[in-house]
């Protein structure tokens, strides 16, 4: 007798669709399940079964000759081929894909695609139906009619009429008939080698045509001439939030945590409760008070919701308002708190050892091998000298996996010294970072050209002056020439039409970097050490105009700028006549009575510490700008901005600390206790021993702190609370 022939119109991740059918498999019992997928990969379809493949997994197919070149087809073990798989095998059932192979690459005629973005139903047919049944969104009503319905009735028989009344003389797409006339021929040979019930599993909207009678002919016609590829395909470990149409997954959906509860809890009729039982274990975990009672109500309340509502059941909706209103007492930034892990989740599935890897992580291992770098789960320290071949190697990796966004090591103390020949790195191997190798496969096929394109692609988007210099050191870092050059001419191109000065500043640290890892490093950075003098003098020019009436957080801004710039400068060491120019405009923020105070003090006091004003006029202008005819406001922002950091200053020079006794003695009390938090700020960087000699040098004594100075008759008859305050400020370093 010939096969008969079961079609399952599903959606591709769908909790009710998935136990929709294995309902009807269970009833039909086939010996042959067909299943909507690359054909070239079936070998691997049997492997969904394996009891160490965790999902969420995906299949990976990428063409041997350009791996960026890539697909993906997620399965979550709610999803309706993943059950079907699992149970052919579990049956011994024969399974295989039957969709055009991942080798059939685009051709001339698919072009007519375009079409379906022009035809809406084609688009979205759930959409369409959903509209027709007076429902705003197609996730909406295949909800209430599919996934949450308590009784569906015959799902797939009802799913085909809909699908074949939308189909009917609409214009398809070249590469849909391509797909729909090889799975044609696929379920054709199947029924010629079988004689028992075959089950084919596919996306509703093709099950019309799929179902419908066309000469054999016409399809193989159809297929001639398509262009073709080879390619390898494997399994990867996937992730709960990739799953997610908010992740940019065209198949995926609103919410993968409500899915994975609604195939957990099946059609059991505590279902909603369990689910508030969750939230309310959640909201008790961040310290939220939840009782018993509340999660009644709320679970009542979506009840009544979703009756307003028209609805079968309450969806994640319902029970997320009714959870708001009875669980947060209407905050929903308390919802928001647990919303990720509640609706999205962050599973991360496991693929078996036998599974072939993914070509990046395949390199991955060449790499670790080349470099004898082991990954381990328990953090351990690596120091890495760069002038040794394998210390330059395994810092290469290292910082290309950093740029891939996978942190395999994270350097310790960065930054903090001079020498340019040596690293240290506290390594630790996470599992996650497999999956975020196999999401970087649309960057490359190594490592290398991975972290070249990732980079690259961010430099061309980046407008910001200063990221971008960072993206460039991360590069040269990285050993990756071609996207250091790319970095450098972006550089050029912005550096040249901006005037931003806070841009300007903060680009010159990371090409400071740059210039002082140029001993260490292959590519020499001799295009830098002609930009960097450039954007010094541009900022020079810019930042007396950019100082100017700032409110508090532009000059706290910009004085952190400033600070990084100045050491950046002279950590480059860009020759007499750059430092000249940005000392300049240091000397002209002092000039301007526009300046902002905060920045003007700044700008004080690195020309004190670099010798461009001796101790004596220093002095003198502290004394000026603290002088009793300043403003008060005036006068606390020039001396934040002096001291901030170098309060240390204090204590060894007896100018500057009378000019700030003098300022200190003219205060009011009033004024005094306003300025306990600034004072707080600028002595913060003391330690003990530093704020116990600065009391000494400021009570004549030494040796004892703050603890039985005493005030002269005149200081106490004009100061009399000041110095407690500042000797019980010193003595307890933070606490003011």
């Amino acid at each position: 007798m010939p096969a008969s022939v079961a079609f399952f119109g599903i959606r591709h991740h769908g909790p009710g669709s998935a136990r929709r059918l294995v309902e009807a498999l269970d009833a039909l019992a086939p010996r042959v399940v067909l299943i909507e997928g690359p054909a070239d990969a079936s070998d691997l379809l049997p492997l969904l079964a394996d009891p160490d493949m965790v999902p969420p997994v995906a299949l990976l197919t990428y063409a041997e000759d350009n791996p960026a070149d890539a697909s993906f087809f997620p399965f979550a073990h709610w999803s309706p081929e993943y059950q079907a798989a699992r149970w052919a095998v579990n049956h011994g059932a024969a399974l295989r894909f039957i969709d055009l192979p991942a080798s059939d690459r685009l051709t001339p005629a698919d072009d007519a695609d375009e079409l379906a973005a022009s035809d809406a139903v084609t688009r979205d047919p759930i959409g369409a139906l959903a509209a027709a049944a007076g429902y705003d969104d197609g996730e909406s009503w295949w909800s209430d009619v599919i996934e949450a319905n308590p009784a569906p009735g015959p799902v797939f028989a009802a799913v085909a009429d809909a699908m074949t009344a939308l189909r009917a003389d609409r214009p398809l797409p070249a590469r849909e008939a391509a797909r729909e006339a090889h799975m044609r021929l696929e379920i054709a040979r199947a029924v010629r080698e079988s004689d028992s019930a075959i089950a084919v599993v596919c996306g509703a909207w093709h099950v019309p045509a799929l179902a419908e009678k066309r000469p054999q002919a016409a399809d193989r016609d159809l297929l001639k001439g398509r262009a073709r590829t080879k390619v390898r395909a494997t399994w990867a470990p996937w992730t709960a939030p990739r799953l997610a149409r908010a992740s940019g997954y065209g198949a995926g959906v609103v919410a993968p945590g409500w899915c994975a509860h609604l195939w957990d809890a099946g059609d059991r009729e505590n279902r909603d409760s369990v689910w508030l039982a969750r939230v309310a274990r959640l909201l008790r975990d961040r310290g939220h008070f939840v009782s018993t009672a509340s999660v009644i109500e709320a679970q009542r309340l979506g009840v009544a919701l979703a009756a307003l509502r028209g609805r079968p059941a309450a969806g994640f909706e319902e029970l997320r308002d009714a959870s708001i209103a009875c669980l947060t007492f209407g905050e929903r930034t308390v919802w928001n708190d647990i919303a990720a892990e509640l609706l999205i989740g962050s599973a991360v599935g496991a693929i078996p050892a036998a599974v072939p890897l993914a070509p990046l992580l395949e390199d991955l291992q060449r790499q670790q091998k080349a470099a004898r770098l082991k990954p381990e789960a328990l953090e351990r320290e690596l120091a890495v000298d760069l002038r040794s071949d394998s210390g330059a190697l395994r810092s290469t990796l290292l910082h290309r996996l950093a740029a891939l966004d996978v942190p395999w090591g994270q350097l310790v103390d960065a930054g903090r010294s001079r020498g340019t020949f040596r690293e240290n790195w506290r390594l630790c191997w996470l599992p996650e970072f497999a999956v975020r190798l196999v999401e970087n496969l649309v960057h490359g096929a190594t490592i290398a050209e991975a972290a070249a394109a990732r980079l690259t692609a961010a430099m061309q988007d980046e407008a910001d002056l200063g990221r971008l210099a960072a993206l460039v050191r991360s590069a040269m870092l990285a050993d990756l020439g071609a996207a250091v050059e790319i970095g450098i001419a972006a550089l050029e191109t912005r550096a040249a039409l901006t005037s931003d000065c806070r841009m300007l500043l903060d680009a010159l640290p990371p090409m400071a970097d740059i210039v002082r890892y140029g001993e260490a490093r292959a590519g020499a950075a001799a295009h830098l050490t002609a930009l960097m003098p450039r954007i010094v003098v541009q900022a020079a020019l810019a930042l007396p105009y950019a100082a100017r009436g700032l409110d508090a957080e532009a000059a706290a801004a910009l004085r952190t700028s400033i600070l990084a710039a100045d050491g950046a400068i002279a950590l480059a060491e860009l020759g007499p006549e750059v430092t000249e120019s940005w000392r300049q405009a240091l000397h002209a923020l002092l000039d301007d009575a526009a300046t902002t105070r905060l920045v003007s003090g700044l700008a004080a006091r690195l020309l004190y510490e670099a010798g461009a004003i001796a101790a004596d006029p220093i002095a003198d202008l502290l004394g000026r700008m603290l002088s009793p005819g300043t403003p008060f406001a005036d006068a606390a922002g020039f001396f934040e901005g002096f001291f901030a950091g170098a309060s240390a200053r204090l204590i060894h020079d007896a100018a500057l600390r009378g000019a700030v006794d003098g300022w200190l003695m003219g205060l009011d009390e009033a004024d005094f206790v306003t300025s306990l938090p600034l004072f707080r700020r600028v002595f913060a960087g003391l330690d003990r021993s530093e704020r116990r000699r600065l009391l000494d040098a400021v009570g004549n004594r030494g040796g004892s702190g703050g603890a039985g100075y005493r005030l002269t008759d005149a200081a106490a008859a004009h100061w009399p609370a000041h110095f407690a305050h500042l000797v019980d400020l010193l003595n307890n370093g933070a606490r003011a």
